[in-house]
């Protein structure tokens, strides 16, 4: 094999593997994107438009403390913890949200020399 053949060779597998790695990037997109939609519906069940907003608001400031509220209220949801109005009203959220902080202050380690 010459110098010539085995650099296509190289080139025609590099090329095959830089195709699959856009089909599995493609795949995972459209798995986000539905898992993304899929949230957004359970999320307009679940809160209210002011939760709903004040989600938002909360995302802007704190985006992973965002995420784990709507994982919560997401796992309270399809339990049936959230029983009663739903969508959740607003002062109903207020004190969800402040449970949850209350139990993420708990967590914290203060170490002082």
């Amino acid at each position: 094999m010459s110098n010539d053949e085995e650099l296509n060779d190289i080139r025609r597998r590099k090329l095959v593997e830089l195709k699959q790695q856009a089909a599995q990037q493609q795949i995972a997109e459209a798995q986000q994107k539905e898992f993304e939609a899929k949230k957004y519906l359970l999320m307009r069940k679940i809160l209210s438009q002011e939760g709903r907003q004040r989600l938002e608001n909360i995302r802007i400031v704190k985006p992973q403390f965002a995420e784990q509220i709507e994982i919560q209220l997401i796992q309270l949801f399809q339990t049936g913890k959230l029983r009663g109005a739903t969508p959740l009203p607003d002062n109903a959220f207020k004190k969800l949200l402040e449970q949850i902080s209350s139990l993420d202050r708990k967590k914290e380690f203060n170490i002082k020399k």
